[in-house]
């Protein structure tokens, strides 16, 4: 039966009512843009870009930011974090890297690995040859293990550090990690076996140098060169035993040294440097280096690894940040008339997502940027080139369909369908809420099945992101990495890089 026209009438007088309050209904999710903002903001983009010009002449200094373990997703997710920390949506927001003119990808895989670690990394960025897993500095043909320092010396690789020393640079070394791990360690050290830090970790009678004795170690002219060591490992510098009796770190008066040779490296710094030389190791004394007058500096801030930025102020000694490392470093390698090359690294990025622990890695990656902000405005882009980029990425996710401005480290919440209707939580098959952050492995497996999120505070600093394949420790991931580059032929980073051109460009930029 055909319904009354005067009832179709209303019925549809009803409907049309009812989708005009929707859409006369204010948006519960709204950007701050006007609509005009983002046409203008595409204008003000083409024209800052014209007047981009490629810088042809040599660099007289080369910095090298690497964000460990800072993949695609960490910038996105500090680039978000960070504006969100500012007050603003976040999306919109940009790192200081990110201004960057020039940006590539760099391709991460090892001569034997897929997903590489940060050794062989770190090493095709240091020497231009990709090399093997948990090996620094030497090529492919280095046997795995090998203890006879004759073959060593035959299969090392020359690094850019040592490069810039032959060729009268200063030189620097800056990281939140140990100075002896992979990363930092690839810049002067030369092993088969990234773990070989101190000579305790050793089998016994191995001929080639521990990690720690590498940095003292190095050739005459790089240990001229060799201004400023900054990080942590303190212990793998220091005795068990020194004169009979147990050794203990500074600052945990219960930590043993590492090393088994009963040498204190620290000390050995200090002496073999020369007048001037210092050995720090809390915020007080960092704080009292002028660097117009300090000739050569070794910082050791942790037993192992520094604190996550998180943390730092918490330490009971206090340490510097990485900026302020960077900036003291800076400025006592701007002193030398020759220029310079420096290595910065955030290091507990890689540490923080190994963990399962988002918001730490991001507030790291956060610190990085600033970092970088720093140095940009210590540096003329003239003469200085700086290189940002990751050795290696995570298995770390950004998903689910969350709404503008939605917390980065918080539940998914959705843009609602109707106009006017309030945001909740998204859910998935089962009806449970889930986050924006995830891992594809990692200790955020939850055994027994997804919990129930609701209620729980995953803004929380120690809060760990779900997981989906159990394992004790995150993985490293094999997708590209980016490259940011400003200054003297910065050009040369473009496209899609195997990951040792990137020496390749710093090489080129210093004309050795």
């Amino acid at each position: 039966m055909k319904p009354h026209p005067l009832a179709l009438a209303a019925a549809v007088a009803v409907w049309c009512s009812a989708a005009a309050s929707a859409l006369a209904a204010t948006p519960a999710v709204q950007g701050p843009e006007a609509v005009q903002d983002w046409f203008n903001a595409g204008k003000s983009f083409i024209a800052t870009s014209k007047h981009i010009e490629p810088i042809k002449t040599r660099a007289k200094n080369v910095i090298l930011f690497v964000g460990d373990g800072m993949g695609i997703s960490s910038v996105t997710g500090a680039r978000i974090l960070e504006g969100q920390l500012n007050g603003k949506p976040g999306e919109e927001n940009r790192l200081s890297f990110e201004t960057l003119p020039y940006v590539a990808f760099s391709k991460t895989y090892s001569w034997d690995q897929q997903t590489s670690d940060s050794a062989p990394t770190m090493s095709a960025i240091m020497t231009g040859y990709k090399t093997r897993e948990g090996m620094l500095s030497v090529n492919h043909l280095t046997a795995r293990g090998d203890c006879s320092a004759a073959n060593l010396a035959s299969t090392s690789v020359k690094t850019l550090l040592e490069k810039a020393a032959d060729n009268g640079k200063a030189t620097g070394v800056v990281s939140t990690a140990r100075l002896t791990h992979a990363t930092p360690a690839a810049t002067y050290a030369h092993t088969p076996v990234r773990d070989w830090e101190a000579d305790s970790n050793q089998p016994a009678g191995c001929e080639v140098k521990d990690i720690a004795r590498q940095l003292l170690e190095v050739s005459p002219k790089v240990r001229n060169s060799l201004k400023v060591a900054m990080g942590g490992g303190r212990t793998y510098f220091l005795p068990k035993v020194k004169n009979g009796a147990n050794f203990y770190d500074p600052e945990y008066p219960t930590q043993q040294g590492r090393r088994n040779d009963g040498r204190d490296l620290t000390q050995e710094w200090v002496t073999t440097r020369g007048t001037g030389a210092q050995f720090v190791w809390n915020k007080a004394q960092f704080d009292a280096i002028d660097p117009a007058t300090t000739p050569y500096l070794l910082g050791l801030f942790e037993p192992s690894h520094m604190q996550y930025e998180a943390d730092r102020t918490l330490d009971t000694a206090g340490e510097p940040s990485l900026t302020e490392m960077t900036d003291k470093a800076i400025k006592m390698l701007s002193r030398q008339p020759n220029g310079y090359f420096l290595h910065v690294e955030a290091g507990r990025v890689d540490h923080a997502h190994h963990a399962g622990n988002a918001k730490r890695a991001l507030l790291d990656a956060i610190e990085l940027s600033r970092a970088v902000k720093r140095a940009m405005e210590m540096t003329n882009e003239q003469d200085t080139l700086i290189i940002v980029t990751a050795d290696h990425s995570h298995t770390f996710t950004i998903g689910g369909y969350p709404h503008r401005g939605n917390s980065i480290t918080g539940l998914v919440r959705e843009v609602p369908a109707i106009d006017g209707d309030p945001v909740k939580n998204a859910v998935d098959s089962n009806g449970l809420p889930y986050t924006t952050l995830a891992y594809a492995n990692g200790p955020g497996y939850r055994v027994g099945g997804r919990p129930d999120l609701t209620g729980v505070d995953t803004n929380a600093i120690s809060f760990l992101q779900e997981a989906t394949v159990p394992l004790a420790s995150e993985t490293h991931a094999g997708e590209d990495v980016p490259i940011y580059a400003r200054g003297p032929r910065a050009y040369l980073v473009h496209g899609s890089m195997e990951q040792n051109w990137i020496y390749h460009v710093m090489r080129h930029a210093f004309d050795f």
